[in-house]
Order: structure tokens, then sequence, then C-alpha cells
């Protein structure tokens, strides 16, 4: 019983022993509880602490019981005082968290915020996945991905499919060529998640629930930092952005059916277009995600194809066939 104010089990035996028993020393209360004797000093050690027991006037050397009238009402107000002070701990503690959320708002803009390095990043997805309620839609270019970053990104993941949330993500079809990638966007088909592929995708982008978006600072580096958007216009380009991508895109794992006439697979057809920007193959790799050496294989089929002998010629003839 006497457990709910803090007293072990010895020491509350000790304490009720002593207040039924008030001439038994340390050997007669061992006695009479089943204890030894060191238990016994323990316990009055730990009585004395709360100020449960005193030394005797009438019995030298021995230890006596304050009656729980005074012995654990007192104690009871101690509690009660330790618990108002850290209730009032507590008050503050929230009043000074409160202050720096809001100090921490004063120095964003009214509809967007510039984040610095991947802890910013990381920091603020965490906290767009926590308050969405909908839905989470994500472009993630690049064939390649760090093992911390999707560890990072399936915390996330999880928690928000674990509520419900929907998430639809768009990589390049280039993934498939990095086993940790693929295996992050097969963990995400079966959690729920959809995820589509496409040769050439609009830049890094997520958006939570078509009313906040975080998009890179600068593209050729998105570790640097992002920028956090809240305006509804900006939100709405990107939105309209990602849906465009994602209709043409197909489901992950799924077969691209070459141009009937043409013969041309899509990620050779944006080759093509690439390079007859004026991209060198390391440029238009990039942008596809593709190295070098798939670059100039890609080219050599499609020379081939025209029974062209340079790339020269191979631009030409396919203008002339239509398939620029």
């Amino acid at each position: 019983m006497l457990e709910a104010l803090g007293l072990s089990t010895t020491s509350g035996a000790v304490y009720q022993a002593m207040l039924d028993h008030p001439g038994h020393g340390v050997d007669q209360l061992a006695e009479h509880c089943g204890l030894t004797a060191s238990q016994v000093h323990d316990s009055l050690d730990d009585l004395a602490a709360l100020m449960l027991v005193r030394a005797s006037s009438e019995h030298p050397g021995r230890m006596r019981a304050v009656t729980p009238e005074i012995g654990l009402t007192d104690m009871l107000a101690r509690q009660e005082a330790d618990l108002a002070a850290r209730q009032a701990q507590l008050a503050a503690s929230r009043a000074t968290v409160t202050r720096l959320v809001a100090e921490r708002a004063d120095i964003r803009t009214d509809h967007g915020e510039r984040l610095w390095g991947m802890d910013a990043i990381q920091g603020r997805l965490e906290q767009m996945g926590r308050s969405a309620t909908a839905e989470c839609l994500g472009v993630h270019p690049g064939a390649t991905a760090r093992v911390e970053d999707l560890a990072a990104a399936r915390d996330v993941n999880s928690g928000i499919l674990g509520r419900g949330v929907s998430i639809r993500t768009l990589y390049q079809d280039a993934v498939r060529n990095d086993p940790g990638r693929t295996a992050f966007a097969h963990w995400l088909l079966s959690s729920g998640g959809e995820v589509r592929t496409a040769p050439v995708i609009p830049q890094r982008l997520v958006v939570f629930d078509r009313a906040q978006a975080m998009v890179p600072i600068d593209p050729t580096d998105t570790r640097k930092g992002a920028l956090h958007v809240t305006e509804p216009g900006i939100v709405s380009a990107l939105v309209d952005l990602f849906e465009q991508a994602w209709a043409t895109a197909v489901p992950l794992g799924a077969t691209r059916a070459e141009d009937p006439v043409t013969g041309l697979a899509d990620v050779e057809r944006e080759l093509l277009r690439l390079l007859g920007t004026g991209l060198t193959d390391d440029a238009a790799g990039q942008r596809l995600s593709l190295s070098a050496r798939t670059v100039r294989r890609h080219m050599a089929s499609i020379m081939e194809r025209l029974n062209a002998s340079s790339r020269f010629e191979a631009g030409i003839k396919a203008a002339q066939k239509g398939w620029l």
C-alpha cells in the first residue's frame, strides 16, 4: 500500500512493523519482517531520508516511527510541492519553445524559406511529412542515391504511409541501374505507394497536400539547400508540372514499347532530341542519368538503323525521317 507513496516493499514493511511494535530493535524487526539486519538498516536509512523515522528519546541508539498522521501527511505535502515545481518548470519550458518557434516564424518570408544544407532539408521534410493529411508528390531525378539519404527517406515515407497518406513518386528510367534506389522504389511500391519512371523528368521537387512544396535552390547541387514554398500560385504550377510528367511516365517495371514507326525507344528519342539541341554526349547523358558508355551504345544502335556513318549523317537522316 505504501509503495504508492514511493516506499519500497521492504521499507514499507519495516515502517509498518515499527508502528505496530514500537519497542522492537533491529534484530527483532528483522525477525518479524523476515529480513536480515543489513536490510533493516538500509530500510531505516530510507525511512530517515523520507522523515518517517526519528531518533528515539527513550531508547538511545534506536529509531522510532513517526506517526502516519504526521509523517505520511508531511511526505505527501513535499511530493505535492515537488510536483508543483515540476509543473512550473514544464510551463516555463513550454513558453520557451513557443517563443523560439515564434522567433523562427518571424525570420521566414510569408510564402517561402531558404533551407541550407541536408540537415535543414531533412528536418523540414520530416515536419512536412508529419503534417501531411492527404497526398505527397515527389520527383527524384538521377540514377543513384546515398544510402543514408534513402534510409532517411524510408523513415519519413513509412510515417506518411502509416497515416493513410498517398505517395506518388517519379524516377528516371535509369534508376533501374542502381540497386539501392531500385530496392527503395520496390519497397515504396510494396508499402502502398505508386512509382513511375520516364527517360527525362522535371527537376527535383516534393509537394505535400498541394499546399506546400520544396525545390532545390541549385538544381545542379541539390544537397546545397532548398526553398520551402507555400505560395499557392507557385505550388499549383509545381503540381501541374508533376501531373504532366506523371501522365507520360509508366509504372515501375513496365516495359516501354518501341515506336512502331521509328523503332525508337523513349530513351533513344530523348537522346536524339538532346543531341540535336547541341548537347555533348556527357551533357545529354547527365540529363538522362546515363553513363557515357550507355550513350555511345544507344547512338551506335541508332546509327546502324539509319545506316549512317557519322553522328552528323545520323542527325540529318533522323530529321528527314521525321524522328526529330
